[in-house]
């Protein structure tokens, strides 16, 4: 398939992904269950986020392959402006399959309110005026 269709159509889905992962950010008070509709809303955010970034590089030349790969060339040809935190939120993916546990699920919502949305939002937002 061609390199610009595929970013695209990848976006495509990212936008509808993060319109709810937006949904999310903007109800508080969740309960137990809407926090955990919160994380994985976040994981498949993160998900298409690091793919459609993959899918553009691919289209502007830049082979990547693997999530950090793709993190540390976004980074680089400032697609993303805050690489660290991306990095962090891959790292913490491990964190995030421990949320039965109630502390856990808080820290991460922590993070995802506080951080995470934040650089996710920055991507959709830049990516959005390169359809």
């Amino acid at each position: 398939m061609n390199p610009e269709i595929r970013w695209k159509q990848r976006f495509s889905n990212f936008k509808t992904a993060f319109l709810q992962f937006k949904e999310f950010i903007e109800k508080e008070n969740l309960n137990k269950m809407e926090i955990q509709g919160l994380i994985q809303c976040f994981e498949y955010n993160f998900e298409l986020a690091w793919k459609t970034m993959k899918d553009y590089l691919a289209e502007e030349g830049l082979n990547v392959f693997t999530p950090r790969e793709t993190i540390k060339t976004a980074f680089q040809i400032q697609l993303i402006t805050d690489g660290h935190t991306w990095i962090d939120a891959l790292e913490k993916r491990n964190l995030m399959s421990h949320t039965y546990d109630e502390e856990k699920a808080k820290e991460v919502e922590y993070l995802i309110r506080n951080k995470y949305y934040q650089i996710t939002k920055e991507l959709f937002n830049k990516l959005g005026e390169l359809v």
